[in-house]
């Protein structure tokens, strides 16, 4: 996997859609793992975001995960 480039765009919308993938992603890893371990990872992942200080990446960080849960939920 050292090999492996993982280069992004510096091109705005190439990296807005690879977000988008990436969210796509982590929802199918959280629907493979459970309803209760998926749940876990949420916890967690909310607890971190509430520890953040920089209020901005808090907020970024928080709609992130909103729409993960939604689309976890369909």
């Amino acid at each position: 996997m050292s090999d492996t480039d993982f280069s992004t765009s510096k091109d705005t919308q190439t990296l807005a859609e690879e977000m988008a993938c990436m969210k796509a992603l982590v929802t199918f890893m959280l629907k493979g793992m459970g309803q209760a371990d998926a749940g876990k990872v949420i916890i967690n992942m909310e607890k971190y975001i509430a520890q953040l200080t920089d209020r901005q990446q808090a907020d970024v960080f928080s709609s992130t995960i909103s729409q993960i849960k939604q689309a976890y939920r369909q």
